[in-house]
């Protein structure tokens, strides 16, 4: 089965800690490298990644809060600095349009690649980028100002040839796509062998879901419904849920009430408010709504 890793960055909220950076993940599907969101600290924190800057093809930031996006003027400075001469793509709503700009006008002028933002409507539910292996869709997410976040998924692949029975049947090189593709075998005897027998099916299509910042939004369950990880932000335990009201965010219960009603095979929590020591709490008080959660955490790989 081809990579699908998420690597943790950063999964504190406003405030650093000695515990946790402002957000920030990495996506490693199939080698290529999607960063999700850029806070402050998130070079430093990347070196311990072992990955390359340099195989980051596309940015996807979430909304024009600081604490997402700070980190991004020293991120694209630097891949000049190591000569890199690739395109760049960030994707975010049209409020980061300026941010970019200005960081590219102000710091990251004469560089030796090109920087494109596309700005993603938060408002919508779309597929905003794909390629031939995966396709990333919009999640209006409910914060103070326009946000989104993203549902990363595999395209579906091509059936396993068998390759007992390609040599049984003595089955030149040159066919093998065409039977990939759906075709059937017709031997020099002109017996045909159905595409079924020669393949088995193709790897069941992955995906993740990356929600922060957000209220609790009742349309996930049907935009997420059986995704196999779900990010949600859990910014508060439940005894402080008139903050994540009055600031727009979730709490850890809320997160996995998202969780459950979307039917997701397993739930991270993130984005932790500074307040807590030990967020025990927070993972204690989801587990009472979904039992398949765990804590993000800086250094956390996590496969797919």
């Amino acid at each position: 089965m081809q990579k699908f890793d998420v690597h943790i960055i950063g999964c504190g909220s406003a405030l650093p800690t000695n515990r946790h950076l402002p957000s920030c993940q990495v996506v490693d599907l199939r080698d290529k490298l999607l960063l999700l969101d850029c806070g402050e600290g998130a070079q430093l924190a990347w070196r311990k990644t072992g990955l390359s800057w340099q195989k980051i093809t596309h940015i996807f930031l979430t909304h024009a809060h600081g604490d997402h996006v700070f980190g991004l003027p020293g991120l694209i400075s630097t891949m000049g600095l190591l000569g890199r001469t690739a395109p760049l793509f960030v994707h975010g709503p049209s409020t980061l349009q300026t941010f970019v700009e200005f960081t590219m006008a102000h710091f990251c002028a004469n560089m030796d690649y090109e920087v494109h933002f596309e700005a993603v409507d938060a408002s919508q539910h779309q597929c905003i980028f794909e390629d031939r292996s995966m396709e990333v869709w919009s999640l209006p997410l409910k914060h103070r100002l326009p946000c989104c976040g993203y549902l990363i998924r595999e395209k579906p692949g091509l059936p396993h040839i068998r390759r007992e029975m390609i040599d049984f049947y003595g089955i030149p090189t040159w066919a093998i796509n065409n039977i990939k593709a759906g075709k059937d075998w017709t031997t020099p005897e002109g017996e045909t062998i159905p595409h079924s027998r020669l393949t088995t099916p193709p790897d069941r299509v992955r995906s993740y879901a990356y929600c922060s910042d957000t209220m609790p939004v009742a349309e996930m369950a049907e935009w997420c419904q059986g995704v196999d990880l779900m990010y949600h932000e859990a910014t508060y335990a439940e005894a402080e849920a008139d903050h994540a009201l009055k600031y727009c965010h979730s709490t850890a219960r809320q997160a996995a009430a998202v969780a459950k009603a979307a039917n997701v095979g397993r739930l991270m929590l993130g984005h932790f408010s500074a307040r807590y020591e030990d967020e025990q709490v927070l993972l204690n008080e989801a587990k009472e709504v979904f039992e398949n959660t765990f804590l993000a955490c800086e250094g956390l790989k996590t496969t797919i």
